[in-house]
């Protein structure tokens, strides 16, 4: 099988996206952009999962250079292309329902989420210093434009700006820290720094300090404390399609570039470099990031506010399983993955099922629209239900397992690790109150008197995704076996 079936997903993406424009500048009728555009994502997903199955059958050694010097295509990356092409597939379809009943329908929506989905998988991919910013870059311009896609709305051109101008600052960042280990070590691939950093060949002063300004810039990306200012004027600000990708696709590419780097760059392992001064810079992080993001959730009157400080609390989480990473390796990177996974599918339900309660160019967003719309709308507010219960981590969800593993990953690793998965349990019971909160306002509350009433909207791409979406919430927490097995398998070229 040649290397160019795990580029093809690449090529598809950023050829398709040409398809989409033309089909948007010269096809008047702009109906079928959305299922055009979850297709092309589908299919580059499936590509990437197909090779994922046959990666062993794979001739690797025949790939050209200027595809290996820059760009990885290993089951990692591949894992990556997965989840970030499910997530923006399902994104598209929300978008496809969304935009139409809010009478916001415009193609460059579409080809904007195709690009930046190319440059989160590019992340996935990337092994050079110089892929990363190009990787970085790609999806940070597609995703500005996304939050500001309600031109004539105040609060996201607000948004947009906190997001441009936060997220320039944060690539200067990582830039500035990416310079400084190619001065130290005379290397961009991540390989030769590590190796320049083990070898003793390396000022350990340059690179501590690179290393805190790429997690700086990499902590940004994942809306860790204390550089998630951004996350809430943007996710509230921008359209919720746009949301739910930000907080799937963008995440989850930030992650993937986060592990690499610091497991190929710094040592997972305390022993192997005097630089390796990482772990306890994420571990308080993480703590933080976990504290900090469940109790400013709690004041939210905006459901869409709270889900984006939710966001912030679940980077947390997910960072646990990446400070574990330095002591064991597989089972605390395969968490991560798995959590990521979860993640993609629950968000996507959550933020679907609060889309699906919006109608006639009126969003549900605060908790008082949403009152007493469960009894009304039963089947519409089961989503959210299961959405909210896998967000708290409630079993048989695959939120249960998502933070069951990473926290177990935490113990696994001992060395002082098991504080921060305490930390980690009880901030999750602190959620449990603002994601209850949801299912009591949509069951146990009446509206204000005079109160416009939330009334879903009919759309067959939002309740597709509900289903999807829902399938593999349920399906990840009742068989959670094969999907850690995936993990497992993409994690395992960090085992040393």
């Amino acid at each position: 099988m040649s290397v160019w079936m795990l580029v093809s997903p690449l090529l598809m993406l950023g050829l398709g996206g040409l398809l989409v424009m033309l089909v948007d500048a010269f096809v008047d009728e702009k109906a079928e952009l959305p299922i055009l555009t979850a297709i092309l994502l589908a299919v580059a997903g499936g590509v990437a999962a197909a090779g994922i199955v046959n990666y062993d059958n794979v001739a690797l050694a025949g790939a050209p250079e200027y595809l290996t010097r820059y760009l990885a295509f290993d089951r990692f990356a591949l894992f990556f292309d997965v989840v970030v092409c499910g997530g923006a597939a399902l994104s598209a379809l929300l978008a496809g329902g969304y935009l139409r009943e809010h009478d916001l329908e415009r193609g460059e929506f579409y080809i904007l989420i195709i690009y930046a989905a190319l440059g989160a998988m590019v992340l996935g991919h990337a092994i050079d210093l110089l892929t990363i910013f190009i990787g970085l870059e790609t999806m940070s311009l597609g995703a500005y434009a996304m939050v500001a896609f309600r031109r004539t709305s105040a609060r996201a051109v607000e948004g947009a700006v906190k997001y441009f101008l936060l997220g320039s600052f944060a690539a200067a960042i990582l830039l500035f820290g990416s310079a400084l280990l190619y001065g130290a070590t005379g290397h961009t691939d991540l390989a030769g720094i590590g190796e320049a950093i083990e070898g003793g060949n390396a000022s350990i002063k340059l690179v501590l300090m690179a290393m805190f300004m790429m997690i700086v810039g990499l902590a940004f990306k994942v809306s860790a404390v204390p550089f998630h200012m951004w996350t809430p004027d943007a996710y509230e600000g921008a359209v919720t399609p746009a949301t739910t990708f930000m907080s799937v696709a963008v995440k989850s590419a930030a992650f993937a570039v986060m592990v690499r780097v610091l497991l190929t760059v710094f040592g997972d392992d305390l022993s192997a470099s005097a630089a390796s001064g990482w772990p306890p810079v994420i571990a308080g992080l993480a703590a933080i990031t976990m504290v900090y993001g469940n109790l400013a959730a709690i004041g939210q009157s905006s459901v869409k506010r709270m889900l984006a400080y939710s966001s912030v609390a679940h980077a947390g989480y997910a960072m646990v399983g990446v400070v574990a990473a330095f002591r064991v390796e597989e089972i605390a990177v395969s968490s991560v993955l798995f959590y990521l996974m979860a993640y993609t599918v629950g968000n996507v339900l959550t933020f679907g099922a609060l889309i699906w309660f919006g109608s006639n160019g009126r969003e549900a967003v605060s908790y008082e629209d949403l009152a007493g719309a469960g009894r009304r709308h039963p089947l519409v507010a089961l989503p959210f239900v299961i959405g909210v219960l896998t967000l708290m981590g409630f079993p048989p969800t695959a939120g249960f397992f998502a933070k069951y593993y990473v926290f177990n990953a935490a113990v696994q690793a001992g060395g002082g690790m098991i504080w921060l998965a305490i930390i980690g349990v009880l901030s999750s019971a602190v959620g449990a109150y603002y994601y209850l909160r949801v299912i009591v306002f949509l069951f146990m509350k009446e509206p204000q008197p005079g109160a416009p009433i939330a009334i879903p909207m009919r759309s067959g791409y939002v309740a597709f995704v509900m289903i999807i979406a829902g399938y593999f919430v349920m399906k990840m927490g009742i068989t959670p076996g094969p999907y850690l097995d995936l993990a497992m398998s993409a994690a395992e070229q960090f085992v040393s």
